[in-house]
């Protein structure tokens, strides 16, 4: 039976998606974290290293071990979030071809997944054309097409690339796919049902909590606290170790008001996968408890130095580093340097963002409107195409806006949130 992307019409999504992007409390508590006897969830790719070292020990030229060793190596890159892993991903895949350059859809898929997390998203586009060229039945390179043309900023394409993925295979990474491609139209419940597909199809620990994880987050865009609390509280109990459900969880906490479980939340997160992205929400903690944030800030610097220095191309996280630091010029550079690239919806919003921080928000009105144009539901946007419409004088539009993103969740934001409600009552007054 072939599984389709229901939708009223043809559509045209932590990035990337592969499996891993946020809060959640049952009104009685917290979820105690999980003591388990379980491997953690990066046993699986480590494991899989060194099956595969070992039968390249015995068999040198088994260019079908290669792809597969290239492959765990970016696994264990997303697991660790350490991009060291990159270089011996790429080391590997290419051998893969040395060994067997024709006909090899294994390793250009591969070396398409590689160029996505690394953000080269137009070679990764690529990569997965030349492997569907060898190999057109390749689930796999829909998937690095699907990515890589969401990312790039081609919806129609993005979602064609998932449908052929769903046709092919119905499952785990499809559903994923699907659901996030759903959610970029704003189609809240047809993503909520295919992630809930997703979630029935998963049988390993880490998947999982990793489905949990994004019915989580999809309930804290429609402000329902309750449902994503008991989203991350059953993730949790799956894989104690997935850090975006901690990640979510820091944001239910702060909703709730207890910035010290936050923070601590937080802390779990950065020292298993110190990312740009955890980094900066917990500086904007910090901040927002009244602590210094200058060492997180300091540690996120590194961590895009890290993943620049393995090959990475990521100014949007330079200019969200930037504007944390208060340096919203740079920042503006820095998103429309990424825009340059590829234009994708969350790409249009850092810069419109950045654009009226910097003062300039007649420059930032096309990019809240491109960053609204898909139709995704989300309270940020909103509320940075309100207040891109406030600063101009655009009354309507602002109130409209404004509305809309409490309306959807009236805490998405400890800081924003509050001056969304000022600024709104000024315009209501």
């Amino acid at each position: 039976m072939r599984v389709r992307i229901v939708l009223g019409v043809v559509l045209a999504a932590a990035l990337l998606f592969g499996l891993g992007a946020l809060v959640g409390r049952p009104s009685g508590g917290a979820p105690a974290a999980v003591e388990s006897s379980r491997p953690p969830a990066t046993s699986r790719p480590v494991a899989t290293i060194a099956a595969q070292q070992e039968r390249l020990r015995r068999v040198p030229g088994d260019w079908t071990a290669w792809a597969a060793l290239g492959e765990a190596y970016l696994e264990q890159s997303r697991v660790s979030a350490d991009p060291a892993y990159y270089p011996k991903a790429e080391g590997a895949l290419r051998k893969s071809l040395e060994v067997r350059p024709d006909g090899n859809a294994a390793a250009l898929a591969g070396l398409g997944a590689l160029a996505n997390a690394r953000h080269d998203f137009a070679a990764a586009r690529d990569l997965a054309g030349q492997a569907l060229a060898v190999n057109a039945w390749s689930d796999t390179a829909y998937g690095v097409l699907a990515d890589a043309e969401t990312q790039l900023g081609h919806p129609d394409a993005a979602t064609a690339a998932v449908q052929r993925m769903l046709d092919l295979r119905p499952g785990l990474a499809s559903y994923t796919r699907g659901s996030y491609d759903l959610e970029q139209h704003g189609k809240r419940a047809e993503a909520v049902a295919l992630m809930t597909q997703a979630l029935a199809s998963a049988t390993e620990p880490a998947d999982v909590a990793f489905c949990h994880q994004h019915l989580g987050s999809l309930a804290w865009a429609a402000g329902d606290l309750a449902t994503a609390a008991r989203h991350v509280s059953l993730g949790l109990a799956a894989d104690a170790g997935t850090v975006g459900l901690w990640q979510l969880k820091a944001r239910l906490d702060t909703a709730l008001g207890d910035l010290d479980a936050a923070l601590a939340d937080l802390e779990k997160v950065v020292a298993r996968t110190p990312t740009v992205d955890a980094l900066l929400d917990q500086a904007r903690l910090l901040r927002v408890a009244g602590k210094d944030p200058g060492p997180a800030l300091g540690l996120a610097r590194a961590a895009h130095a890290l993943f620049t220095a393995n090959g990475g191309t990521d100014d949007l996280g330079a200019a969200a580093v930037a504007l944390a630091a208060g340096d919203a010029t740079a920042a503006a550079r820095f998103a429309i340097a990424e825009w340059d690239r590829r234009q994708f919806g969350e790409v249009a919003d850092m810069v419109a963002w950045t654009l009226l921080s910097a003062g300039d928000p007649a420059a930032a009105l096309p990019f809240a409107r491109h960053a609204n144009a898909l139709g995704q539901v989300d309270a940020t946007l909103a509320y940075h195409y309100g207040m891109v419409a406030f600063a101009l004088g655009d009354r309507e539009t602002a109130l409209v806006q404004l509305r809309l993103a409490l309306a959807l969740n009236p805490k998405f934001s400890p800081v924003d949130a509050p001056i969304a409600v000022r600024t709104l009552a000024t315009l209501e007054s």
